[in-house]
């Protein structure tokens, strides 16, 4: 992880698209803004971990009981 010490008003840059600036200081956080593509999403941590759970229980909950097809009976001699 790059960990990098930044003052208010002061901002890094992801790629050519992205920047992120210390909006405020306060004394138990920091505000910061992100400059982002439209279509590239944005969440905090604990948002995008909550979404990665309901997409994973949506799809086992719309699983389809697996259908086996019926076995033969076995023919007669």
């Amino acid at each position: 992880m790059l960990v990098l010490t930044r003052k208010r008003d002061e901002s890094i840059i992801i790629g050519d698209t992205i920047e992120i600036m210390v909006v405020d200081i306060g004394q138990k956080e920091v505000r910061i803004g992100i400059r982002a593509p439209r279509e590239l999403s944005v969440h905090r941590k604990e948002v995008y971990d909550a979404i990665l759970r309901e997409n994973i229980a949506a799809k086992l909950s719309s699983r389809r009981p697996l259908k086996l097809p019926k076995l033969r009976e076995p023919a007669a001699d």
